[in-house]
């Protein structure tokens, strides 16, 4: 069958599915251009950048499409109501950057504790800032998981190797299943919040989780306590934040991931106790050719006719 793949794509998914005996056409199209093509494809694989809207989907539900692949976990980018409402399944790859993901937050930790960012800035200043820069270790505190899916899990566990005390808060994960993780389990939110030294966030971008970091939630952390989010920009309100860390009310915070990316003009970007990354969770050699072959793995198992692992959209299908 014909797959459309209009994303940069690992070399190994695209062989996967060749190796399957589908046709591949690989072309960056712009949004008019895919509306235009997509009803002549079986499947279509993306990653962050094609934004898979309702319009798209309805002209694939008219064609051959069959199929929508995410290269990724997050599938904000697909209109998963409307696929599913017309029948095309969308799948994505939920594990493929689980160790990426989990690692950067654990950098970020690291650099907010022990102020790595600030003495490389130094040193390469010809300066020697070693009794302004005493940091703290991760040993012995306590990390607030806000979602404890798989990312959220492994964070956990590497964490715990540092001597760390791990909680967590998800209304869809069983006490005793975070049990069975080393976590904790805090029926709501606040209280997590208020006993955490650092917290990061491990969940989608939904109407739901949007800003579930706010003003409230930032007054009840401890004022030596730090934020990561290395999940989806929106869930933290970024006004909060800014004020927060501009006052003095958190000590700092690790942020991967942006409500505007490329994040211009945001002030978060002026101040010292931020470490800022270019949305880098994903972004590694083994995380890449993961997703991407796990999202292949599930084209392929739905072209086949079988039940696919991992279907976003699975009660919505009709």
């Amino acid at each position: 069958m014909k797959i459309l793949i209009t994303d940069k794509m690992a070399q190994e998914a695209i062989q996967l599915l060749k190796d399957a005996g589908h046709e591949i056409t690989y072309d960056e199209m712009d949004h008019d251009t895919l509306l235009q093509e997509i009803g002549k494809y079986d499947a279509l694989m993306v990653r962050g950048r094609t934004k898979v809207v309702t319009e798209i989907v309805y002209a694939g539900s008219k064609g051959n499409l069959k199929v929508i692949g995410r290269a990724g976990i997050g599938v904000d980018n697909v209109d998963i109501e409307t696929a599913g409402k017309h029948g095309i399944p969308v799948v994505n790859a939920p594990t493929g950057a689980t160790n990426s993901v989990a690692e950067l937050t654990i950098a970020h930790m690291l650099t907010l504790s022990r102020n790595i960012t600030k003495a490389d800035d130094t040193m390469k200043k010809g300066e020697w800032a070693k009794k302004q820069l005493r940091g703290n270790e991760l040993n012995g505190k306590t990390l607030g998981l806000i979602g404890t899916g798989n990312i959220g899990k492994l964070t956990g566990k590497i964490a715990r190797c540092f001597g760390m005390k791990i909680i967590g808060y998800d209304p869809y994960i069983s006490k005793e299943d975070m049990i069975k993780d080393g976590i904790e389990k805090k029926e709501y939110l606040g209280e997590l919040i208020s006993n955490s030294d650092f917290i990061s966030l491990h969940l989608p971008h939904t109407p739901k989780t949007h800003y579930i970091v706010n003003a409230e939630m930032i007054s009840k952390m401890k004022p030596g306590a730090y934020i990561i989010n290395c999940s989806r920009g929106g869930t933290v309100d970024e006004k909060a934040l800014y004020n927060a860390l501009k006052n003095g009310k958190i000590a700092g915070a690790g942020i991967d991931v942006f409500e505007k990316e490329p994040p211009q003009n945001n002030p978060l970007l002026q101040l010292e106790n931020v470490v800022l990354t270019p949305h880098l969770g994903a972004n590694t050699k083994e995380g890449q050719i993961r997703a991407g072959t796990v999202c292949a793995e599930q084209i392929i198992k739905v072209l086949e006719g079988k039940e696919p692992d991992y279907c976003v959209n699975k009660k919505l299908l009709q």
